[in-house]
Order: C-alpha cells, then structure tokens, then sequence
C-alpha cells in the first residue's frame, strides 16, 4: 500500500496528509524539467491551489486538488514543460472556480503565469443565442496561440486527465466530453505533434461513444498480442543483425494500431477486425552522432532495410528533408514481409522521437536554428489570420506535407507479395496479362488494396492485386483501350483474331449449309444481296455475324426472294440494362416523424409500449439510426420533441462539441410493431441471375418488405442499391450476412442516407 493509500481509510480523507502525498510525486516528475529556483514557484502555486479547492470533491469523490496535480503531472512528464508550465496548471482552475480574481494572480506571480491563466479560463458571461460557450471557449483558447502556446499544452493535459476520469460522470456528460474531445482536442493534439496525447483522446473518446466496440477490439488486441510479438521479433531479426553489423547505436520495437484507428480503418473500409492487414509498426531510434549526420543515417538505415525486404514506393514519407509544419521529423516506409503482409517502418533519431512524442515542447528544447522558430511562427500566423477571418472555421487547420514520389514506372504486388513493374497508367488488365495471358484472356476483374474494381481500373505504385477470373469470359475489342503494355495488347489482339478467325470458319460453315437446304448455290451475287439486310460490310463481317449468334438467319428464304435495291445501312447502338423486379412496398415508413414512448432515468428509453409516458421523438434525417444502434438524443430547448442520432454521426458529434449540455443518453429497447427505413449498398461480378438471388433473400428468408432497389452494371461489375424495412439492426445485420453469400456479390454494407 503506497503512503497515499494509507491515508485513505473507510471514505474517511486527511485532507493536508493527501495532498502533501501528491505534491511530493509532482516533484518526482518534474525533476529532469525544472530548476531548483523553480521549486520554491511551483510550491507557491500548490498552496495556493489546495487552500482555494479546499473541501471541494470531484465527482469520484477525491480532493478536488487531485485534478490540478494530475494536470501538471502531465505538462511536465508527459509533455516536457518547465517550472512556469507545472505553476499554471496547478492554478488553471482557481480564477475560475473560487473567489480568487486574475489581479490576484498577477500580485501574487506576476503578469506572464496571469497572462496563461487567462487564456486556460473559461469565457463567462451572456452570449448571443446563436453562438455556443463551447465553441467560444475553444476560440478564446486558441486566439492565445500566438501569444504564449503552452495555453494549448497546458488544455490538452487538462483534456487528457479529464478523459482518464470520465468513468465518474453520468452519461450525458460523458458523450459530451468525449465527443468534444473526438471533434476539437485530438485533432489539435494531432497538429501540434502530440501524437502520444492524440492517439489516448481518441482512444478514451471511442471507449464512451461506442464502448461495445473499444471493449470487443481490445479483447482482440490482447488475445493476438502474443502472436503478434512473435511476428515483430520474426521481422525485427535481420533488421537487428544488419544494424549491428553497421555499428548504429538504436532501439527497435513494434506498436499496436491504436484501438480508435483499427475502428476507422475497419468502418472506411466495411472490413473485420482480421482483416485489417496493417496491425503493428516498427520504430527505429537511433542514436546519432551529432545534428548534420542525421538525415545520412535516416537514409542508410532505410538502405539497410530494403535490403532485407522490399519497400512500397508511394509509402515513403520523407520528413526529415522538409518536416511537418509541426516540427515532426522521420523517415516513414512501407516493406513487404513475411507471409505477404505490409509492414510501416518509422526511422527517428533520438532527438525526432522526443518531438515526435512531446510535439513542441521538445522543439523548444532542440532548437537552435532559425528555420526551426520560423516554421513555428509561420504556423501560429496561420492559425491566427485563420481565427480572425470573421468566414473562417477555427476548426480548419493546416494539412500535413505529404509527399509522393513519381516516376516513369511503377511497382505494384501480388496477393503473396511479388513485385511486379509496369509502365505508368498502366490497368488491372495490364497486370493480369503480366502475371500470364490466359490469366489476361479470363480475367472478369480484380481486386486492389482488397477492394473490388473493374479491369480499366489505373494502378498505382504500391498497389497490392488480385485478379479475378471465369473460364465463361469473353476476350472484348475495347480492352486494347484498357491496356498500356505491349505484352497485353499483343496478347488481346492474337486471341481476338484467333476467335475471330473461329466465328468465321463457324459462320461460313452455317451459312452454306442454310443455302444448300434452300437450295440455293452460294455465290457474290448472293452475298451482295444479304449483307445490306444483316447489316454487314463484308463476307468476313457476315460470317462472324453469324458465328457469334448475332444473325440467326431465320429469314434468310424471304430476304433471297426480294427485289434488289438500294439500302440505307443502319446501325443501332443497343443499351442492355439490368432488369429489376421491385417488391409491392407499402406506404413509407412514418418512423422519422412520429410518437413513441419514452421514459428518461439515466438514458432516454425508446421503445413502442403503449403504457410508457408519451413524448414525442424524431428520427435524424443525417444518419437514419435504427433500432440497436448505438445512439445519442438532442433536446432542443425551443422543442418539444428529442432528436435521435447515431452515435457515431458526424453532425452529433459536432453537436456535442458545440451544445453538449442538450446530449441525452439513448437506448433503443425491443421493436416489435414498427419497422425502420434502412438502405444497402452493394456490388459484385455480373452475372446472369444475380438479381433474382438477391430479391429472394430479402423477400423469402427475412419477410422485410423492400421499398426500392437498383442495380446496374459496367464493365464487368454490377452495383447497386436497396431501401427496405426492418424491425432492428440484427435483423439488418442478418440479411447482410445472407446476401454476403451469394455468388458473386463481393461486398454488401449498410448505408444511412437515405432516399426521402
């Protein structure tokens, strides 16, 4: 038990014995950041703090003073602030929350900490109706950005310890928090390179909106942990053997994809979490031998590696010869390892990973040069015209540098991770007669990076294919439009003169042998007088007619017996379009806009008992949530009616960065007599019958009623589009499962705009 816990006995708290407990580990923390003179600062501001939030607890029950030590815990530890940083965070709540004024601040530490400490409290006072404290707050915050940046290292640590604690609030509070934090804080903590902070605010914000999800992918995560160690240790040992051989000082270790980017990942891409191919990452830091080698030893090492296992070209990111805006420096590949899957490698010296982690607090620490301070002036300049421009959005921040490599070639692989080079614009085509021309003459379409394309698709370097092919495929003449290499376009044209050569042969044969069993002997004159009526040019062009089935010569007997005359020759472009049979729908669903009864406790109960208390409810037109979703409420105060979003809607999360005290926590209960409007879209490799499958499944295995459906196809590939009802996501989830299945459907997903 440590000497804080024993302090803690029976919910029974001494007070000054905890908070010494506390300061004590401050001082711990902040040893490698802070002078001695410092020392004396910072105890100056934790007496201040404890006696001001004296008796005051947080919602866990805990001295209110466990949250500004927490807070400068983080600035100094985790981010590398100094003295006056540890000094505001402790205070950062006292102007705000007790009777202690900025004037008293400043007498008490001078104008520099209460020019911080302004910029950390919250704007009070009347707004207008239209405008929202939070984005206001949010503002203030970063219009401080060029005067001082530690008010925005400081909020972010406060953010961060929030986050950590959030378990104690209700849960209107938590959606609020955390969809702020998703929608204003990380992406900050993203542009001013605190990546460690970034990623644990996205994660923490994924774990309170949807903690289904963060719970089931962290189970997975830690059931594979063990086998992916041993993939990292299997990919890692010639790295570390070429690396020794060369005398680099470094350290080498793999990363697990964080939780909030598997679920990205695996919601852009409508894929599983095993199919989410780039799990881990390896970084190297090296310790190098002074500032102007490093750039030399980024790139040996990079030489040392591709070596060893072949690089992805368009995932080199070079950012050490010109950094991000943000002060990030490192050399980024992507290699093809064992078993055929994508590796990232991260290159960093030791003095890149420091800014990597710590953003610009190490910045400050390594900079020396000019160019260093100009990029960051340039940056907050930026940041400030944007604030100011009365049309900007403060939520509009500079892209990161990215840079891609060209060149005259490309280089794309195999599913088993072969390298191929081809011309650049060359297609899916071009690869599938590159790897061999009976893969080439079969081929129906493919799939790159996993997902599914037709074969005029144009690759890219990089790209992993997969070719898919049908022994029923027909070799096509506008495929030599597809193609760039020799090789394909050789190999298209001899197998369609081959064909070619066979129609004719075939269709000569059927031909003569209709004109024997009428009797008649062919001959020029004959064949002058038919072409006009099949619409063919030459001999050659009729017996191919003929042979393909184009022409069936069932009124070969009358055309013979006409009259010779002149003949316009017509040709009709002929539009084949699938077919579609629509179910009888019912009249629309009313769901978007009607009663239903709830009853409200922690969370908003949605459900269709006849008995609850009435109130009304809308559906939001945004994201057309359904029941089983994970859902959040918006109780406009000027209505009378709760709107319901997904969680995961983007308009909801802008609304609980913004309105967050109008957040009601939602929960569908079961649905037994309404049904819900909800739209799939899908698509596949054309074939005859798809459709019909298709209908079936909905129709006869899930009796849900369709309202509309829509499929087309091109090239080969068919998409489509289906509206129908259903009771609640499970049974959604169901019928996406079963269409799944059916031949030749490659990818089926549900979509939440919907047709009104």
């Amino acid at each position: 038990m440590s000497s804080k816990d024993s302090i803690v006995k029976n919910n029974i708290v001494d007070e000054d014995a905890y908070a010494e407990e506390l300061y004590k580990d401050l001082i711990l923390s902040c040893s490698k950041h802070v002078k001695v003179k410092d020392i004396k600062l910072i105890r100056k501001a934790f007496d201040l703090a404890k006696e001001s939030h004296r008796g005051v607890k947080r919602k866990s029950g805990e001295p209110y003073i466990v949250h500004p030590v927490a807070v400068a815990k983080i600035v100094t530890s985790e981010i590398g602030l100094g003295g006056t940083s540890i000094t505001c965070a402790l205070l950062h709540d006292v102007v705000e929350d007790t009777e202690y004024t900025l004037e008293n601040i400043e007498h008490f530490f001078g104008e520099k900490i209460t020019s911080i400490i302004d910029g950390l409290t919250k704007i009070s006072g009347v707004f207008d109706k239209r405008s929202s404290l939070q984005a206001e707050n949010f503002r203030k915050m970063l219009l401080t950005l060029s005067d001082d940046v530690r008010v925005i290292l400081i909020k972010l640590a406060d953010r961060l310890h929030n986050m950590r604690t959030l378990d104690s609030m209700p849960p209107n509070k938590q959606l609020k928090i955390a969809g702020e934090t998703i929608y204003l804080y990380a992406p900050l903590a993203h542009r001013l390179g605190l990546y460690a902070i970034k990623t644990e605010l996205e994660d923490l914000s994924l774990k309170y909106r949807h903690p289904n999800i963060f719970d089931e992918i962290t189970n997975k995560i830690k059931y594979n942990e063990k086998k992916r160690q041993q993939e990292i240790n299997k990919f890692s040992l010639p790295l570390i053997e070429k690396l020794e051989q060369n005398n680099i000082e470094f350290d080498i270790n793999g990363r697990p994809k964080s939780i909030c980017s598997i679920w990205n990942k695996m919601q852009k891409k409508n894929i599983l979490f095993e199919e989410v191919y780039d799990l881990m990452a390896i970084r190297i830091v090296f310790k190098s031998l002074n500032r102007e080698t490093e750039k030399a030893q980024c790139w040996q090492i990079y030489s040392l590696i591709t070596d060893t296992y072949t690089p992805k070209p368009d995932r080199i990111r070079d950012w050490i010869s010109s950094p991000k805006v943000n002060g990030y420096e490192a050399l980024h590949t992507t290699v093809m390892g064992p078993n055929g899957k994508w590796v990232e490698i991260q290159i960093r010296s030791e003095r890149m990973d420091a800014i990597a982690e710590r953003g610009f607090a190490a910045h400050w620490k390594y900079k020396g040069e000019k160019s260093d301070e100009s990029e960051l002036d340039k940056w907050i300049k930026k940041i400030r015209e944007m604030l100011e421009n009365p049309n900007s959005d403060a939520l509009e921040f500079l892209d990161e540098f990215k840079m891609n490599l060209f060149s005259a070639e490309i280089i794309v692989f195999t599913p088993k991770g072969d390298l191929k080079t081809l011309p650049k614009y060359s297609t899916s085509l071009d690869f599938a007669y590159e790897i061999h021309s009976e893969i080439g003459n079969k081929a129906i379409g493919a799939k790159v990076n996993h997902k599914l394309v037709p074969l005029n698709h144009v690759l890219r370097s990089g790209d992993q294919v997969e070719i898919i092919t049908s022994n029923k495929q027909k070799i096509q003449k506008e495929w030599l439009d597809h193609v760039q290499t020799a090789k394909a376009k050789t190999s298209i044209t001899d197998a369609i003169k081959a064909e070619t050569k066979d129609r004719i042969q075939k269709g000569k044969s059927i031909l003569e042998s209709k004109l024997k069993e009428l009797k008649v002997h062919p001959s020029g004159r004959v064949l002058r007088k038919i072409l006009p009526e099949y619409e063919a040019v030459n001999k050659d062009e009729l017996y191919s007619k003929i042979g393909s089935g184009i022409v069936k010569l069932d009124n070969l007997k009358k055309i013979l017996k006409k009259n010779t005359k002149n003949k316009i020759i017509r040709y009709w472009g002929l539009q084949i379009s699938k077919t579609t049979s629509s179910s009888k729908t019912k009249k629309d669903s009313k769901v978007s806009k009607q009663k239903q009864k709830f009853n409200y406790k922690d969370h908003l109960i949605i459900n269709d008992n006849s008995d609850q208390e009435s109130n009304k409810i809308q559906i939001a037109k945004c994201c057309n949530p359904i029941p089983g979703d994970d859902v959040v409420g918006y109780k406009n105060p000027n209505d009378d009616f709760v709107i319901i979003h997904k969680a995961k809607c983007p308009t909801a999360i802008r609304i609980m960065s913004s309105e967050g005290n109008y957040i009601v926590p939602a929960k569908w209960t079961s649905q037994k007599f309404l049904s819900s409007l909800a739209k799939l879209t899908l698509n596949g490799i054309d074939r005859i019958g798809i459709t019909s499958d298709i209908t079936t499944i909905i129709s006869n295995e899930l009796t849900v009623n369709i309202r509309k459906i829509f499929i087309e196809t091109h090239d080969g590939i068919f998409e489509g589009e289906i509206e129908l009802y259903v009771h609640n996501v499970k049974d959604l989830n169901n019928l996406i499962m079963n269409i799944s299945k059916i031949k030749g459907v490659n990818s089926v997903k549900r979509n939440e705009e919907i047709t009104k």
